[in-house]
């Protein structure tokens, strides 16, 4: 009986370990590191993308070099460097105005759903992650985005991709808008 619970707990804990670093590798599994030319923020991407320059658009943009059409784009604005993010309004404010505003502006013949909205904290900072489905004329889109704001600047980290690959990317487009971090 001994020799028996002996077996088991060292199966158990073997199982565990593996549980364990299993865990602690898919997180940051496929992702490569970004950081700011002026050190202000850093990020994660998936691993194989490639990064684009693009003017007058997103300050950062990286594409997937097999699927082109899935993006990690930043954008920086400028905002009252006494607001902070929930100056600006909730989530569920903050996300549907981003909705409006960008995704999908009047005329621009796109259609947005904010799908979730949700509240988190990390390093000091309140963060807003956004969910949304698009709906193009020829085709359906998914897209994360987190929000913060720091010394008059609104971050706006965004992942995107088709509506058929969604279920796919999903976790690793989750790691890589939780990853935004603010470093100065």
């Amino acid at each position: 009986m001994r020799v028996q619970l002996h077996s088991s707990l060292r199966t158990l804990c073997a199982l565990f370990c593996v549980l364990m670093l299993t865990a602690c590798s898919g997180a940051g599994a496929g992702l490569n590191s970004f950081k700011s030319p002026d050190g202000r923020y850093a990020f994660l991407y998936p691993s194989g993308w490639t990064r684009v320059a693009v003017t007058g658009g997103p300050q950062v943009v990286f594409h997937d070099l097999i699927n082109s059409d899935e993006t990690v784009s930043l954008v920086v604005s400028d905002v009252d460097p006494d607001n902070d993010l929930e100056g600006l309004g909730s989530a569920v404010a903050v996300g549907e105005r981003l909705r409006r505003e960008v995704i999908a502006p009047e005329g621009s013949g796109r259609v947005a759903d904010l799908i979730e909205a949700r509240e988190r904290e990390s390093d000091g900072h309140t963060f807003y992650d956004l969910e949304y489905a698009v709906h193009l004329q020829d085709r359906d889109r998914h897209e994360l985005a987190t929000v913060v704001v720091d010394r008059g600047r609104l971050y706006t980290l965004a992942t995107s991709t088709n509506e058929a690959r969604w279920t796919k990317v999903q976790g690793l487009f989750e790691s890589v808008i939780t990853s935004f971090t603010l470093l100065i």
